[in-house]
């Protein structure tokens, strides 16, 4: 076992996190996207921001499901910040912002701590009141907004309007962020755990070594950070050595830099969602089926049937306070770079290392497909 607990103690974040308030992707065509994530992920739309309402030189679409908020922008003219950040990464995730209870008191406090501004605490207002919204630099070109709206009534934020989906598709019954990971450039990693740790006041639940996330031919290191209360956490992925290209490395060469790898979301019940994303066309990766001739001598018991995860390509695996249950979709645009991870926790409050392995043997087939492995 090469996977280390962090030391026990009471974290001490650097300002109060409430949680994840949205996650904005910067992509090429906002309005096809939000299509896409309306069908087949089972979003529905709750607001817009464009020119008819009197934003200029962009438009964002924010879709919303339990608590997740998605924001999906795109630049209406090749020399905004937008375009330029999609010509080089692809779509990707450019903010993963955190409700915070005072912007003000959380932007002084991490600058003192050694962030990089990236926008000054800003009041929004409009009729249905006010947001204080500032921005730090994380890795690459992603930024974490802080955010705090206990002044606000709207749907969104000051500036967005209202909107309702014309999809309807059935509900997926996808709740919340679980986690989001980065993957940063070799050598790297121990500084951005460094930054969650200094800036924010973060602390380490877990690490993984290239002993634990390895296969014949690439290998990854891995470190969690996570809030006090545990509503956010951020693994962080720098790749190892191996005999061939490892997915992180794929992933660094197509994003071209650091980036938002995936998002994991989490569902009370993996096998409705998983059916339900299937049906409605995502792509998921797949295991080979003998990966559950032995699952169960690992795991022990479990509510689920072993046919019902086999049909779906669901992994599943245990730790101290309980199993889990997850399973990741294929890239879902056509760089291989961001991806999706949907969870079901049964009192785990691991991330499935159990599974790497089969998991990256899955990846590097796609790669191998690709011609990058």
């Amino acid at each position: 076992m090469h996977a280390h607990a962090a030391p026990v103690g009471a974290p001490a974040d650097a300002f109060p996190i409430n949680g994840t308030d949205f996650v904005e992707f910067w992509v090429g065509n906002a309005k096809q996207s939000a299509l896409f994530y309306q069908h087949c992920l089972g979003f529905r739309l709750l607001a817009y921001a464009g020119p008819e309402t009197g934003t200029r030189g962009r438009t964002s679409y924010v879709l919303e499901q339990g608590k997740i908020r998605l924001i999906l922008t795109t630049a209406l003219g090749p020399d905004d910040p937008i375009a330029h950040h999609v010509a080089v990464h692809g779509d990707g995730v450019r903010d993963i912002a955190m409700w915070v209870d005072d912007t003000a008191s959380a932007f002084a406090t991490a600058m003192a701590r050694g962030a990089v501004a990236v926008q000054e605490p800003t009041v929004l207002t409009d009729e249905d009141g006010q947001v204080v919204i500032a921005a730090i630099q994380t890795y690459g070109d992603t930024i974490h907004s802080l955010v705090e709206r206990r002044e606000y009534r709207g749907a969104f934020l000051p500036g967005f309007a209202s909107r309702s989906s014309e999809v309807s598709s059935p509900a997926v019954g996808l709740t919340y962020v679980d986690h989001c990971v980065g993957n940063v450039a070799l050598g790297a990693m121990n500084r951005w755990v460094a930054f969650y740790r200094d800036v924010l006041g973060f602390s380490q639940l877990v690490s993984f070594d290239d002993k634990d996330i390895s296969t014949e031919y690439s290998a990854l290191m891995s470190k969690v950070m996570a809030n006090g209360n545990g509503r956010i956490k951020f693994p962080i992925n720098e790749p190892a050595g191996g005999k061939k290209k490892s997915q992180i490395e794929e992933y660094l060469d197509f994003y071209r830099g650091p980036g938002v790898q995936h998002l994991a979301l989490a569902t009370d019940d993996i096998i409705h969602a998983v059916r339900t994303l299937r049906a409605q066309g995502v792509g998921f990766l797949q295991v080979p089926g003998s990966y559950y001739d032995t699952v169960l001598d690992r795991v022990g018991t479990i509510d689920e049937t072993l046919e019902s995860l086999r049909d779906l390509g669901i992994l599943v695996d245990r730790d101290d306070e309980g199993y889990l249950l997850q399973i990741f979709t294929k890239p879902v645009q056509d760089r291989p770079t961001l991806f999706f991870e949907i969870i079901q926790r049964k009192g785990a409050k691991s991330f499935g290392k159990g599974n790497f392995k089969a998991l990256f043997e899955a990846i590097e087939r796609e790669q191998a497909l690709r011609g990058n492995l």
